[in-house]
């Protein structure tokens, strides 16, 4: 594939500085562009070495100007750069129609461009939107609604009664609906408490691999509009996450939390349970939250503490052996003056 450098700042909303008629066959890193390849160069790291790039042309911000490459100035790099992404290496399109080997229950629907690979099984009762997509030894168990233009990559559980909004993406081995961790102490066994709820995905959100989303005791566990979860993320029963929010690899969230829009949970932060994180709270990689976190806060540590007090630890902690030592001369020299008082 081929494309002008104009026709790419048109389809980003860029501005071209250099050569319009540079003609653009691929995308590729910025150390290995090659002279018909487009890179981006988005934060100050790359924008310092921009020069040093072999690509024919680079994705910039607006305000860059110092360099003899071709650019496309545009507000949003990144962005600007995952579009041009898909003009060269565009999705794979499944193979359309529900296959002869998958296995579908009784009173289904669906709507127009469903794709149903072999070996997957799909309950009774089950209503899939237009444009869905459905991989190899995927479960949907009865009861499910699946909205337009969702993907179900491979070995997906989506278990009894959960609802999956519009433009969903979840990645392979996850499991959508299943039990929450509920035992109710019976001496010295548990009684398992039956959850009985369900699990409601909002329009736009993308799950990662190998996440583990329960139900509801009662209820639902709610992930709101565009949240984005990482791989290896747990939600407990009776969660909701709130519109935006990111959950970064390995987060943990007990029962009944709430999380606000917006908020961001770092790598393998966890959340005690019946707790609120309000809206663009930051929660820092591996702090342990055992109390609320209002809205706008940061917070780290294990447990978790004010940001800067965190910051302030952490600049104590290497001096602490020198510390100790010279802690234990003044006790020497306090002790040598009592006993000559």
């Amino acid at each position: 594939m081929e494309i002008l450098l104009s026709e790419i700042a048109e389809i980003v909303g860029g501005e071209v500085k250099g050569d319009v008629h540079q003609r653009i066959r691929d995308v590729a890193p910025f150390d290995v562009a090659h002279s018909d390849a487009i890179t981006l160069a988005a934060n100050p790291k790359f924008l310092k070495r921009i020069d040093t790039t072999d690509a024919g042309a680079v994705i910039v911000p607006p305000d860059f100007q110092a360099s003899v490459q071709n650019l496309v100035l545009v507000e949003n790099p990144q962005v600007a750069f995952a579009k041009i992404i898909k003009i060269f290496h565009p999705p794979l399109k499944p193979q359309p129609g529900i296959s002869s080997k998958a296995h579908i229950g009784e009173e289904f629907t669906c709507g127009q461009d469903v794709s149903v690979a072999p070996f997957a099984a799909i309950g009774n009762n089950v209503t899939l939107g237009q444009r869905v997509t459905i991989s190899s030894n995927v479960f949907i168990g009865d009861h499910v609604a699946i909205g337009d233009d969702v993907k179900i990559h491979p070995n997906v559980a989506i278990l009894e009664r959960c609802i999956v909004g519009n433009r969903v993406i979840i990645h392979a081995g996850t499991v959508v609906g299943s039990d929450g961790f509920g035992f109710a102490p019976d001496g010295e066994t548990y009684y398992k408490i039956p959850h009985i709820g369900h699990v409601q995905i909002d329009d736009d959100v993308e799950i990662g691999a190998l996440n583990a989303i329960d139900r509801g005791t009662f209820g639902k566990t709610w992930i709101q509009k565009g949240v984005k979860t990482d791989n290896l993320v747990h939600v407990a029963h009776n969660v909701t996450v709130g519109e935006n929010s990111i959950l970064i690899a390995q987060v943990g969230i007990s029962g009944s939390v709430t999380i606000g829009k917006h908020a961001v949970l770092a790598g393998q932060a966890g959340v005690a349970g019946h707790l609120n994180i309000g809206d663009n709270a930051i929660i820092g990689p591996q702090a342990g939250v055992a109390k609320s976190v209002l809205s706008g806060e940061i917070v780290s540590g294990s447990a978790a503490m004010p940001h800067r007090i965190w910051l302030k630890l952490q600049r104590i902690l290497p001096t602490l052996p020198e510390l100790k030592k010279r802690l234990a001369e003044v006790e020497k020299k306090l002790r040598k003056y009592e006993d000559n008082l």
